[in-house]
């Protein structure tokens, strides 16, 4: 039976060899192949922390930004965040003044140093994208866009910028898609290396559907600075928690809905499952959680983060 080489084995082979057989093999060995991403090593047990999804509060927020209403500021949404004594919040892009411009540094210190008082790390933040259009043009401005807010991410002390596939486009096979998809990550996560912050692609159901799909793109990019995002609100197949479950070893961060298969469906998540699935799994990191209104029904977006968090606290206490 074949045993399996690591890298040093199989290089130290290679020097044993005649000169030109060795250049080549060492050259093999340099260029890692496309499904060389391997799961994230995490020691120490599981570890889980709290934080909210601005999105969340998206009409307050919006509301205030576009001078509808009083609404909420994101300096509200801290505030907040220290009553319900999270441990941290995810505040997406477009909940920042000027957005698609990135902030002022001003209001970006400002931000920082009333999260800091308040207690509350920043967990990541997102922008929005499209990576799965043709227009080569497009995707191009939006690899510039996340660039921007990679850096925008250093500043305000983010350590993860969450980005989207996009939607797919007609006449394209999804392999087609992935190809171009993963070349304009991979600009965006060497810039986000070079500023020390991860970027994560979440599975939004637009081309990223299954868990097969995301681990794709995952490997094809082929990074230590990139990972996927998990929304346990979009793996819309027979079982999303097997969906969950293979992605997890990818993850660099989480979206916990309240229901699975869609913000419409009547399946609500099964925290108690989710938690020990990713208890099980060894993940550490935030939780940060996102509540949706549905069009047509009531939505109070301070009630339903409070059940929602409630239910995640429950579950980690008694998965603990």
């Amino acid at each position: 039976m074949n045993e399996p080489v690591n890298r040093r084995d199989f290089l130290a082979r290679a020097y044993a060899m005649p000169l030109g057989a060795a250049a080549v093999v060492a050259a093999a060995a340099t260029c890692r192949p496309a499904d060389a991403q391997t799961p994230i090593k995490r020691d120490g047990g599981s570890k889980l922390k709290t934080s909210l999804n601005a999105y969340s509060f998206s009409k307050p927020l919006n509301d205030q930004l576009k001078k509808r209403a009083a609404g909420m500021s994101l300096f509200d949404m801290l505030d907040f965040c220290a009553e319900l004594n999270l441990d941290a919040v995810d505040p997406t892009g477009y909940f920042f003044p000027g957005y698609p411009k990135v902030p002022t540094d001003s209001f970006l210190n400002d931000f920082k140093r009333r999260a800091f008082q308040l207690g509350l790390d920043i967990s990541g933040t997102g922008v929005r994208n499209n990576f799965a259009t043709p227009d080569k043009s497009a995707r191009a401005a939006d690899v510039q866009h996340v660039k921007e807010w990679i850096e925008c991410a250093a500043r305000m002390g983010a350590p993860v910028v969450r980005v989207f596939a996009g939607p797919q486009p007609e006449g394209y096979t999804f392999d087609q898609i992935a190809e171009w998809m993963a070349d304009d990550l991979r600009k965006c996560v060497e810039h986000g290396k070079q500023y020390g912050v991860l970027v994560g692609i979440q599975n939004h159901w637009d081309t990223l559907k299954t868990s097969d799909q995301v681990i794709q793109i995952v490997k094809a990019v082929d990074s230590e600075w990139f990972g996927a995002i998990v929304d346990t609100g979009f793996f819309l197949t027979p079982d999303p928690y097997a969906e969950i479950a293979r992605v997890i070893p990818y993850a660099v961060n989480w979206q916990i809905k309240e229901k699975v298969a869609g913000k419409e469906s009547q399946a609500k998540t099964d925290m108690k499952k989710l938690v020990k699935i990713i208890r099980e799994s060894q993940y550490r990191g935030y939780l940060p959680i996102e509540t949706l209104s549905v069009k047509g029904e009531d939505y109070d977006p301070r009630a339903r983060v409070t059940a929602l968090l409630k239910e995640l606290r429950e579950a980690l206490e008694q998965s603990a």
